[in-house]
């Protein structure tokens, strides 16, 4: 497999990252996941604009421009002749003696990027998943898609040894967003979903399935609901790059409606569906 190291696209053997590269020692940096559907990336410029802004906020500077990185991102997906799947790609602060504080000289900014062949979850897409409720504890800056990824880590971890797909996360009685993905609730053909704020991560996807919404003809209120409220939904979702709009079919052992995906969220995904490449293949 093939690499974009900086600027260079080389063999993964090739790649050495500096034993006091920042990103490995304090999570200084900021990445995305990219979605590939037939061999190109979906929404590709509003993920480039959110990992440029997501630098900004953390006072990083990318070397290449928007225009420079999208091209080698898709001379990555050429040579490595990926189909579907996805790109992970990520910025760090650099390599410097270790400090807490920036350093001084600026150093260049690392970035690394691959390609993974995936296949989608049409099976879950379908039917379903089960998910469990988990204490939000991260930081405040949710809204930067940083390496500081440690309460996500613990979160899903809790969500697995509970045998679900996703943890959903709360602040005291408030749903926040799901530990790698945004969520949503329909209630009498309302979808309510956590605002933009600090708290969540702006999910690509979630803007899409947004849009989506105004097309399907369901109202959309942002406004943040309780775990009491999440229970009594008629239909719950999450989406992610890779899950896509992803029907919850029950919280920690409470079923949703009645245990399946529902019809605004069938719908949701047909409008999601017809957004994404005629020539999938599937």
């Amino acid at each position: 497999m093939k690499i974009l190291w900086n600027d260079q696209i080389v063999d993964e053997k090739e790649v050495k990252i500096g034993y006091e590269d920042r990103g490995y020692q304090f999570g200084d940096g900021i990445y995305e996941v990219i979605k590939i559907y037939n061999a190109d990336v979906f929404t590709a410029t509003e993920h480039i604009d959110r990992l440029y802004a997501s630098a900004d906020k953390i006072q990083l500077v990318i070397p290449y421009t928007k225009d420079v990185l999208h091209k080698m991102l898709h001379e990555l997906i050429e040579i490595n002749e990926v189909q579907n799947g996805h790109i992970y790609l990520q910025v760090t602060r650099g390599t410097s003696p270790r400090q807490h504080n920036f350093p001084l000289p600026v150093v260049e900014s690392v970035l690394t990027a691959y390609t993974k062949e995936t296949t989608r979850p049409l099976a879950e897409l379908e039917n379903g998943v089960k998910v469990c409720f988990v204490e939000d504890v991260r930081w405040l800056r949710c809204d930067i898609k940083s390496l500081n990824l440690l309460g996500n880590v613990l979160a899903k971890q809790e969500a697995v040894s509970k045998n679900c797909y996703e943890a959903i996360q709360h602040r005291g009685e408030i749903i926040t967003e799901g530990s790698s993905s945004n969520v949503y609730g329909i209630k009498d053909g309302v979808l309510y979903t956590h605002p933009v704020s600090n708290l969540i991560l702006n999910g690509i996807t979630r803007k899409v399935i947004l849009d989506c919404c105004q097309e399907v003809g369901i109202q959309v209120v942002e406004e943040a609901f309780t775990k009491e409220q999440a229970l009594e939904m008629d239909e719950f979702i999450m989406s992610s790059t890779n899950a896509e709009v992803m029907p919850i079919i029950s919280i920690d052992g409470h079923m949703i409606g009645n245990g399946k995906r529902g019809e605004w969220t069938e719908k949701l995904q047909q409008a999601f569906e017809k957004k994404i490449p005629a020539t999938l293949e599937v």
